[in-house]
């Protein structure tokens, strides 16, 4: 097999990547790479500028989670001064935050993942698309969903002024409260809001919990990992997006890991590998041991059934309920079932509505005392929040004037890199059989792997850009098959 390959960065996704198979002499998978060919720059940026400018900055790594970056980055300066917050703009990120995720998971659940449920695994790559959904679907439905993602984006846009490259969150607080008459305004969204998110639940059970070759997929496919899980939860141990501690769970459900996210840098560190240059999150305490499953593993993923793997209840009652029946259908909790994620995050978007419908009757929420001027300057500050793609986390440091003098991002995917690499490997290993001919189903089969993290490598590798995928193909050292795909 050969020892070097040469890596030009080609496009899917956000970001670039390529996964490269290698095959031994008989046909069969001996190794598989998932590589990310593309540097990495928003970390040196920001340095030199003063902290108050970080927030508005960071949002330009991504144009699909720029909220998240924005409230992870508007933690990091808080508490770069001291950590003074007025506690109703806590509240208010937090609303526009849950706001945010419905409009992000509504786009990956129904643009990205539908289709291959909708249309099926091995549908016409030419139908396996939205406008595929829509046609099997119905016009009706296709226009609910464009509708309630606007919505969602709207309530971001009255609570904080712009609904993308966020320029809101200012050190200790927010740039403008929210009137009684723009609350107004919300309220009727939120309850539609709301109706969506327990409609696409009955959908997710009635396109693929009714098939039950679906759920056969999901239960006992290629698409599982003894890996560990990582998230945020609240004092109950349920899910938070915008505040808590990192809680770490291994598979069978045992608690490794709960700190302050001041203290994440003595549980995480990053692994580097040479065929990429996306770094390798594993749990520090417990050494880099490779790409290996077990409950030794010190790899873990960070992603919405993560989240959920980690909490002992959801936050909310509607959401709870199908909490409960998501893992009694997995067979227990927490669940090694990958393929659950898209059913995970249709579950965070129940408790995302029923989070906004609780802000709606706050009656602090109206308030406008929206900001404590800063009267110190620390030095060092961490915020960490739920990304839709996992846990991220911001970290600065900066001197007496308030300039960054350093940053360290981790992201949703860059968390999830090491398990998204290890399951397109042992689908790839699962799928490809000595004899038969690799085809654009298989190749999706094998996108599957991946998509089920809604990977986004524009925030991983912080770069601009599209992302066709190519999947290489070797036997014995010598290239025998390249098949791609340029949408």
């Amino acid at each position: 097999m050969t020892k070097t390959i040469v890596i030009d960065p080609i496009t899917r996704l956000e970001g670039h990547g390529k996964i490269s198979i290698f095959l031994d002499d008989q046909g069969a998978v001996e190794d598989c790479y998932f590589q990310i060919p593309e540097f990495r720059g928003f970390e040196q940026f920001v340095v030199g500028r003063p902290l108050e400018e970080l927030p508005r900055i960071v949002t330009r790594i991504c144009g699909v989670c720029p909220a998240s970056h924005h409230m992870a980055s508007a933690k990091a300066v808080d508490a770069c001064f001291g950590n003074e917050v007025a506690p109703v703009a806590h509240k208010l990120r937090d609303m526009y935050y849950n706001a945010h995720y419905i409009h992000s998971h509504t786009a990956h659940f129904y643009a990205l993942a539908a289709p291959d449920f909708v249309m099926g695994p091995d549908a016409d790559p030419a139908v396996r698309n939205i406008l595929g959904v829509v046609g099997k679907v119905g016009l009706e439905i296709g226009g609910k969903v464009i509708r309630c993602r606007g919505l969602a984006q709207e309530i971001q846009r009255v609570i904080g002024g712009r609904n993308t490259q966020d320029i809101w969150c200012l050190p200790g607080g927010v740039a403008k409260p929210l009137k009684p008459e723009e609350l107004e305004q919300i309220k009727p969204w939120v309850e539609e809001l709301y109706d969506f998110t327990v409609f696409s639940l009955q959908l997710f059970a009635d396109v693929v919990l009714n098939n039950p070759q679906y759920v056969e997929l999901i239960l006992r496919g290629p698409y599982t990992l003894d890996v560990h899980s990582m998230g945020l939860v609240d004092d109950n141990n349920a899910p938070n997006f915008y505040h808590g501690k990192v809680r770490v769970v291994d598979y069978e459900g045992n608690e490794i890991h709960k700190y302050e996210p001041k203290d994440y840098a003595e549980y995480v560190a990053e692994h580097v590998e040479p065929w990429s240059y996306l770094k390798f999150p594993f749990l520090k305490k417990r050494g880099w041991k490779g790409f290996v499953e077990g409950i030794d593993t010190s790899i873990y993923c960070a992603t919405p059934l993560a989240r959920l793997n980690v909490a002992d209840r959801m936050a909310t009652p509607r959401a709870q309920e199908a909490f409960e029946q998501m893992y009694a259908t997995l067979g227990g909790h927490p669940s090694r079932a990958l393929l659950a994620q898209h059913w995970a995050r249709l579950i965070e978007m129940v408790q995302n509505a029923e989070t906004l419908k609780a802000y709606c009757a706050d009656p602090e929420i109206t308030s406008d005392q929206v900001r404590v001027i800063p009267r110190t300057i620390t030095g060092e500050g961490v915020g960490i929040v739920e990304a839709m793609r996992g846990t991220l986390t911001h970290h600065y440091t900066c001197d007496e004037q308030g300039i960054c003098t350093s940053a360290n991002l981790i992201v949703g995917t860059t968390n999830n890199n090491a398990p998204i690499h290890m399951v397109t490997k042992k689908v790839a290993q699962a799928l490809i059989k000595p004899g038969v001919e690799p085809d654009q189903g298989l190749l999706n089969m094998i996108e599957m792997a991946f998509r089920a993290f809604d990977p986004c490598y524009s925030c991983a590798t912080h770069s601009l850009g599209k992302m066709p995928l190519e999947v290489i193909i070797y036997r014995g050292g010598e290239l025998v098959k390249t098949i791609k795909r340029n949408c």
